[in-house]
């Protein structure tokens, strides 16, 4: 498989007041072209960090990330855990956003983002304001918004947290079946398990910090990601998954694995 980011001995250390901390260490992956790969990790190992660096917005202090001859910052694109929608501006002004601010904005990428407005069922609503629109519109909108600058790879740093139970599982697989559609590659950081086997093609396991990876699982499971949380499968991945995140207490004592939602 060809791959699009390969991440080699990958550490980052910071240096303060109080001293260094390593905060990850030695992180070893390949990302293959058009994947959706996962990265769960215990609080604090690290993760969004990670995502920092696939951005090309830190520097790591040892290692490289190979990418072919293009900028990380180039090939990139990034979605928060919130949508980030101006809400004086419509639906339309903020997926041109990104292209305003980049110089980007001209015939040629106007009609894309048209095209993709009316592709996911967002072009009649296109004159509306974000505040007129439910959750999942607003974060197919802040998708919409990074697909018009072009990315080979997107980055989802927990996009969905900010969204109701019922609502973060058709918006994450709408975003899913979104991204897949338009052939790019995705990084999705989560601490929630069942989203990334619902979602992702593998999942990483990080470490405690300083973070590495402990182990990656390739999701054998076919169907959308509503049909992979009702097959048995997906309960053996769950567990095999919250074991690896070695999430103990005090006394070391591995803490109760919760029922899978």
């Amino acid at each position: 498989m060809e791959s699009v980011l390969d991440l080699r001995n990958v550490s980052l250390t910071y240096y303060g007041k109080k001293g260094e901390t390593k905060a990850l260490s030695d992180i070893n992956l390949s990302i293959y072209k058009g994947e959706f790969f996962g990265i769960v990790g215990p609080s604090g190992s690290g993760k969004t960090t990670l995502l920092s660096i696939l951005a090309g917005i830190m520097k790591p202090t040892e290692g490289e990330i190979l990418s072919g001859e293009e900028n990380l910052r180039d090939i990139t694109g990034y979605m928060l855990q919130r949508d980030q929608l101006f809400k004086w501006r419509t639906i339309t002004d903020n997926v041109m956003l990104g292209l305003e601010i980049k110089g980007k904005k001209n015939k040629e990428t106007i009609a894309y983002a048209e095209e993709l407005l009316k592709k996911y069922s967002l072009f009649d609503v296109k004159d509306k304001h974000p505040d007129e629109l439910s959750g999942g519109m607003r974060q197919r909108t802040a998708l919409i918004r990074t697909l018009v600058l072009n990315p080979r790879i997107i980055l989802l740093d927990e996009p969905f947290s900010a969204l109701d139970f019922q609502t973060r599982l058709s918006v994450g697989e709408d975003v899913r079946m979104i991204i897949k559609n338009e052939g790019i590659t995705a990084i999705l950081v989560t601490h929630d398990i069942s989203e990334a086997i619902a979602l992702c093609d593998r999942v990483a396991v990080l470490t405690r910090r300083p973070a590495t990876v402990k182990s990656i699982y390739e999701i054998q499971m076919s169907g959308d990601s509503f049909q992979r949380r009702e097959k048995p499968e997906f309960q053996q991945y769950f567990h095999k998954i919250w074991r690896d995140l070695d999430l103990q207490d005090e006394e070391g004592t591995l803490k109760g694995i919760p029922k899978v939602p």
